[in-house]
């Protein structure tokens, strides 16, 4: 019996002290759900901005301005595209030229992958990416983690 108690007591120390990829710890060290906050950030945000968004089953939010007439990119293509991301709050941490960047869809984050084929050639959207489909509870640049990211992009063409 006291082998059983004890099994259960370790494997309950086990399953509480291990680190889940999508939640954060307060300055007091207590745990936070960064996909319930991520998704309360943004709608926030959309709702400040009176934006309409759709949203995946995964968690990504997106708004589509231009659908855009040309081709329409898979999660493996090649693509050239421009873009802004900034935090919710409005400070710009990255952004291309008007020429765009190149860059196969299943080298980046995963709220470009999938987001990106929502639009054909020509158009526009914006993106609203949770910390799980970007760089997680991980620092990556100026990028703290548990951030949620929002990218206007613009597609200009399938490479």
């Amino acid at each position: 019996m006291k082998k059983l108690l004890f099994a259960l007591v370790a494997m309950t120390l086990f399953i509480s002290c291990k680190k889940n990829e999508e939640t954060n710890e307060t300055a007091k060290g207590e745990p936070v759900d960064l996909v319930a906050k991520n998704d309360k950030e943004i709608i926030d945000y959309l709702a400040k901005n009176n934006l309409k968004a759709q949203k995946s089953d995964s968690g990504l939010y997106y708004v589509i301005n231009e659908p855009g007439t040309g081709a329409q990119p898979t999660a493996t293509s090649n693509v050239t595209v421009a873009y802004k991301g900034s935090f919710t709050n409005g400070n710009v941490f990255d952004q291309s030229g008007p020429e765009g960047i190149s860059f196969g869809l299943n080298q980046v984050i995963k709220g470009w992958t999938e987001g990106i084929p929502h639009l054909k050639v020509g158009g526009s959207g914006i993106l609203l990416v949770p910390s799980h489909l970007g760089y997680g509870d991980n620092d990556m640049g100026p990028i703290p983690g548990g951030s949620v990211l929002v990218f206007e992009v613009k597609l200009i063409s399938v490479n």
